[in-house]
Formats: C-alpha cells, sequence, structure tokens
C-alpha cells in the first residue's frame, strides 16, 4: 500500500482497467493533448493532469482526443457502449453539461429501460465539480444532484484517493452509466491507497466517524469540513456521527436512518445548492420516514442561493466551512 493524492488514485484506476479490459477506452478534451505534434511523447493530460501517461502505454487508438463538442463525444461514447465497449469520457467540467444534457439523461439514462433491459450501456462519465480556484460560476458549480434526479444513471462522488480509485474501478465495471464527480480541490489530498485493483460497491456509505449525539451526512469535499467540525464539537463534548454516502444515485438511505434513529439528530453538509438539492432531498427522506426519531428541526449547510463569485474572498463566503457546521450542530443539540 503506497500513499497516493486523488489524482494518482483516479490514474491508477484508469490505467489497471485499460490494461485488465481492452474494451475500456478514454476520450474526451485534452485527455492526449500535444502527443506526436513537436515531438510530445506524451500528453498533459487534462487541466489538471489526471490522464497523463496514459496516451503513452495505450495509444492514441485507445486514449482519443476530441473535438471541443461535448454533445458529440458524449454522443459517441453512448454509441460506443452499446456497441459494446467500456468507454470513459472526460467531461472536463460539470458546468458543461448542459450541453450534451440531452445524450445523457434522454438517451444513456433511459436505453436499457428502453429496450426491456435486453442491452447495456456500460458509460463512465468523468467530471470536474466544485468551487475553491476562483474560476468562477461557470467552472465551480456542483450539480451533481442534477443527475440524480433521473432514474437509470448512477452518481458518484468520491471524498478521497481511497474511495476514487475503488469506485472508479466499480464505475468502469458496471453496465449502467454512472456520472463520477471529482471535486476540484481534492485532487492533491493524499492518504494510503491500495497498489492492487479493487471495488467499493456503488450505494453503500461509508461511516467516516462514530459519536452518538448528532448524525452529520456530508458529501465530497465537504467530508473533511464536516471532520474537522466534528474534532472541534468533540472538545465541547458533542460526538457526532459522519455518514459520506459516496454515491448519492443509488443513495443509501438504510444507513442515514440507521444512525438518525439512534442520534435523533440530522446535519447535512453539501456543496450543491440549497433549492432542490442533496440536503433538502435527505431532509425530506428523514422527515418522511424517521420523524418519530427526531429531537430537533434538521440542519441544512449549504451555499447561499447565488452564483458563484470568482473573487477569491467572495468565494471563500460562499463555500460552507467548519464554523458553519459547528453553529448548525449547536442549533440542533440546543432544540
Amino acid at each position: 500500500m503506497s500513499v497516493k493524492t486523488y489524482k494518482q488514485a483516479i490514474n491508477e484506476a484508469l490505467v489497471q482497467e485499460m490494461r485488465r479490459d481492452p474494451a475500456v477506452i478514454l476520450m474526451g478534451e485534452d485527455v492526449a493533448g500535444g502527443t506526436g505534434s513537436a515531438g510530445q511523447d506524451d500528453a498533459w493530460g487534462g487541466p489538471m493532469g489526471v490522464t497523463r501517461g496514459l496516451v503513452g502505454e495505450f495509444g492514441s487508438d485507445r486514449v482519443l482526443d476530441t473535438p471541443i463538442s461535448e454533445a458529440a463525444y458524449i454522443g459517441a461514447a453512448i454509441g460506443a457502449a452499446a456497441s459494446g465497449m467500456r468507454p470513459v469520457a472526460d467531461l472536463m467540467f460539470i458546468d458543461f453539461a448542459g450541453v450534451c444534457f440531452d445524450q445523457i439523461v434522454n438517451q444513456a439514462a433511459k436505453y436499457r429501460y428502453m429496450y426491456g433491459g435486453q442491452d447495456k450501456i456500460p458509460l463512465t462519465i468523468r467530471t470536474m465539480m466544485g468551487a475553491g480556484l476562483g474560476i468562477s460560476s461557470q467552472h465551480s458549480q456542483s450539480f451533481y444532484p442534477i443527475f440524480s434526479y433521473f432514474a437509470g444513471l448512477k452518481v458518484v462522488i468520491p471524498s478521497g484517493p481511497y474511495d476514487a480509485k475503488g469506485l472508479l474501478i466499480a464505475a468502469i465495471r458496471d453496465d449502467d452509466p454512472v456520472i463520477f464527480c471529482e471535486h476540484k480541490m481534492l485532487y492533491e489530498m493524499s492518504e494510503e491507497v491500495p497498489d492492487e485493483s479493487y471495488e467499493i460497491p456503488l450505494g453503500e456509505a461509508n461511516f467516516v466517524r462514530s459519536g452518538g449525539d448528532v448524525t452529520i451526512v456530508a458529501f465530497s469535499r465537504m467530508v473533511h469540513i464536516a471532520s474537522e467540525a466534528a474534532d472541534e464539537l468533540s472538545k465541547q463534548g458533542i460526538e457526532c456521527d459522519i455518514i459520506d454516502p459516496r454515491t448519492s444515485s443509488p443513495l443509501d438511505t438504510e444507513s442515514i436512518l440507521e444512525s438518525v434513529e439512534e442520534t435523533g439528530r440530522l446535519v447535512i453538509v453539501d456543496e450543491s445548492g440549497p433549492r432542490f438539492g442533496m440536503a433538502s432531498e435527505i431532509s425530506s427522506i428523514v422527515a418522511e420516514e424517521a420523524f418519530a426519531s427526531l429531537k430537533a428541526p434538521i440542519g441544512k449547510v449549504t451555499p447561499p442561493f447565488v452564483p458563484i463569485p470568482a473573487a477569491p474572498n467572495l468565494e471563500s463566503l460562499y463555500i460552507p466551512d467548519s464554523r458553519q457546521v459547528i453553529a448548525a450542530v449547536n442549533k440542533v443539540m440546543q432544540s
């Protein structure tokens, strides 16, 4: 087992799956950019260098640079999946999903259902989300809950290197289309990750921390914000359960409800918007299925309902932080 960054863990998952299965291909903008020109033997590997080195090993037949047309190459990836390949399509920023929305939600998501389960779409769409780099509203959103709305799509939100590798391998091997959402502020985070291949089942939450006083459900980068808050709350004598669902579709409601039934208090921390997002959805599920267990109103920590600012001082105010989580937990504890 070695210490690897989030970025390295994702790269390693891609390498191992491409070595294992020749049907796995990678396609997207700049995944092999520049290779073969002006003496270049390797690619830049996308804006964050995640796919660097792949074209050198697997060649341009399996690592394909595409035109700047998300509608075209996501559509091509769906066709490749329907034809027996296992494409991994790199949608550079989740913000660009609007350009290929029809392909994802009306074609990929519904294909197996429309054909009565006789065919499959083993497609993985890797994409970046999240604020923190000061690159404004069109490159910083976390609207993964939009995809969770559509039956037929699976949505994965890994919070660390270990999960990123195991979940990506599971996504590539899955016979349904998977939206794999990588938070750009986690790429340099590191932890121990097994060198060998392994799968983490989609739809199984991770119990990050056990407490007993309050349940915190957090997604992606917010898992670490919640953990910071829990460390401080522990000094106040408040012990938190922290649950990382890992996937928003399928959602491990059983684990969430089990914890809430024990603690009686719930705070949800998410970087997606305050309306019609995962915080609202989980609040609804818990209110409907575990209302009698609640000792206090449910707390939600999300960004404000505004476009994401580019100015660093304003962006830092936009992103939920540990102080907000501490305040929300204290509020539910006092109710």
